[in-house]
């Protein structure tokens, strides 16, 4: 018994002490352009993003808003491409806008998405 407590206590200061770090984005800007009527490619940059879905995620964050802004409801995801150097992170995504729910498994709906990028701090358009 005093064996499996020694074990917890080990394992739990471990967690705590471990070399994880907080979450501490910096957004560094959106860069939008239309590319040919409903489709819009979004360049983004940041630092802190602990991995690839940090990028894609500021993304779909301003492909959100920008739909919004448009007067459109949703948005699909094309693609996106997501480089590192240095500590710098940069994604370079395309997403279509439509007034329906587009056909894919990519989409999203704007006004939720945009909703929870707010919640969570992540800036958009």
């Amino acid at each position: 018994m005093a064996a499996a407590l020694i074990s917890t206590l080990a394992l739990s200061g471990c967690a705590e002490g471990g070399t994880e770090h907080a979450f501490a984005p910096d957004y560094q800007g959106i860069e939008t352009r239309l590319l040919d009527g409903e489709l819009v490619n979004f360049r983004v940059a940041m630092r802190g993003a602990r991995d690839e879905s940090d990028v894609e995620r500021y993304a779909e964050c301003a492909a959100a808003q920008y739909a919004l802004i448009r007067g459109y409801g949703f948005a699909r995801h094309v693609r996106t491409l997501v480089s590192e150097e240095g500590g710098n992170w940069r994604g370079d995504a395309v997403y279509t806008i439509s007034a329906a729910l587009p056909r894919g498994l990519r989409t999203i709906d704007a006004e939720v998405t945009a909703a929870d990028c707010a919640e969570n701090g992540i800036p958009m358009v």
